[in-house]
């Protein structure tokens, strides 16, 4: 299939000796899509990981996370603090009273 013909998403990020690339494809049909990430370490990936040995990475990955959850944290607040915001639940109405339960019939056997 011709480049062309393919809808694609990317993001790009550039760290300190890594660049990050994430490419989403969807195919005109609309039948198959691919995820590709692509690692680029300059000038290599064991330079990359002796830099990270001195990078808490228990602090780092918190970050990473308080960075992805805050708009949804943010957006929540924000809706949670007006009231015309959010659309109330209908007010639920008495059920009218019905007849009473059936007992169970239990049959002993030989």
């Amino acid at each position: 299939m011709p480049r062309s013909e393919i809808d694609s998403t990317r993001a790009t990020a550039h760290l300190p000796g890594l660049d990050i690339e994430i490419v989403h494809y969807h195919a005109p049909d609309g039948l198959t899509e691919q995820v590709s990430i692509n690692l680029t370490a300059t000038p290599s990936f064991e330079a990359f990981a002796r830099s990270i040995d001195v990078w808490n990475p228990f602090a780092f990955w918190a970050e990473a996370m308080r960075l992805a959850w805050f708009p949804w944290v943010e957006a929540t607040r924000t809706m949670m603090r007006t009231p015309g915001l959010l659309p109330s639940l209908p007010n639920a109405r008495p059920e009218p009273p019905g007849p009473p339960p059936r007992p169970y019939l239990i049959r002993e056997t030989d």
